[in-house]
């Protein structure tokens, strides 16, 4: 094999292909990437779970493939000179690289032991932007579960119905809704649930544009096509939480706030929690206000935020950090918080009407002295 490439085109695709390399494995070869040199370079990282490559246009001299642990591969292309870069290899698995004055020689390992990457069979096909997407994903990750005792909660889910695409993501504690409309499909409804690190590998991948990333849904697996990258992941199979049912319909309250104020409120206020002081904020939802404090060993902290509305002096306690990852992904300046009893889940919507992002918070239960 041998091919030679620009260096900075090369280092990208190191880099998106890197996130699906195994970091250690008894299996040597994931820890690597597989290049291949065709008619085009393809550079590919796989863990079993999930697996992704990428195209790189390249000067092909010579056909073959190789693999190259995955950190040292992308430390020594990072560490060349700025140029083109060669790479050559021989009938001993030995690799050649070159760039301006710089050369490294070393042993690859053996292509034999490479697993083949599962196909999709692409049951169904969805479409929609890249930036669309992206945002899809930040506004709900935030909620995946990192409990593995149940598994189907470590993803998010996809529900596709008519034109709508939905995604979903709980953790016990909290839900994390966002819609959007689909740009193309291929009319079939359904649902499927994607591991949580797959979506943020798949969230660096993607950028703020309008070009498409094409969905194909198989019965095992899912694959995302963005541009000359393609991202697989298996499918995790379980019963997913009805979440039309789980999040109430009616309040009896609803206040509105601005969501940068009521961020630098909680921030203020949660200061004096830490991992070893964990308790939460007491919000009292008063008319025109929101009054928060909060106790610790610490110490005390309290501070007001305004709002339209009134919630007839409601206590209700909640996790600092749940809410300011709620606030932080909302995107919209003026959020509505509706509300019914200080033990029933609080949803935060977008005050503009808007219904494309939806999160739900069980609050804390309060006790005396908290």
């Amino acid at each position: 094999m041998k091919f030679s490439c620009e260096k900075y085109l090369l280092q990208s695709a190191i880099v998106i292909a890197s996130r699906a390399a195994a970091s250690k494995s008894p299996i040597q070869a994931l820890e690597g990437l597989l290049l291949e040199a065709d008619s085009d370079l393809k550079i590919t990282g796989y863990d079993l779970k999930k697996g992704i490559y990428t195209y790189v246009a390249a000067d092909i001299a010579e056909t073959g493939s190789v693999i190259i642990n995955a950190r040292f591969l992308g430390e020594m292309i990072r560490k060349l000179p700025d140029g083109i870069v060669t790479f050559s290899t021989d009938d001993a698995n030995g690799v050649k690289v070159k760039c301006g004055r710089s050369e490294y020689n070393f042993v690859s390992m053996s292509t034999e032991d490479y697993p083949e990457m599962p196909g999709v069979e692409g049951l169904n096909t969805l479409r929609l932007s890249q930036k669309t997407l992206r945002s899809m994903i930040n506004q709900t990750i935030f909620a995946v579960s990192d409990n593995d005792s149940r598994p189907i909660y470590t993803g998010t889910l996809f529900e596709k119905n008519g034109n709508e695409l939905t995604l979903v993501s709980v953790d016990g504690y909290r839900l994390a809704k966002r819609s959007e409309t689909l740009e193309t499909s291929d009319g079939r409804d359904c649902s499927f649930v994607v591991p949580g690190n797959a979506l943020s590998d798949l969230e660096r991948i993607c950028e703020d544009k309008d070009d498409a990333v094409a969905i194909s849904v198989g019965a095992k697996h899912i694959s995302f096509s963005i541009g000359d990258t393609v991202l697989v992941s298996r499918r995790l199979e379980g019963d997913f939480l009805n979440y039309r049912k789980s999040i109430p319909e009616n309040f009896r309250y609803v206040v509105k706030v601005n969501r940068l104020e009521f961020m630098s409120v909680i921030d203020r206020v949660a200061l004096i929690i830490s991992e070893r002081n964990t308790n939460p904020v007491h919000m009292f939802f008063n008319d025109g206000s929101i009054d928060c404090t909060c106790t610790t060993p610490i110490g005390n902290a309290e501070d007001t935020c305004s709002c339209t509305g009134s919630g007839d002096g409601l206590e209700i306690g909640f996790n600092d950090r749940y809410l300011m990852d709620a606030l932080k992904a909302a995107g919209k300046d003026e959020l509505l918080f509706c509300l019914n009893t200080a033990s029933s889940p609080c949803v935060v919507k977008a005050a503009d009407g808007t219904e494309s992002f939806t999160y739900m918070i069980l609050p804390v239960r309060l006790r005396a002295g908290d």
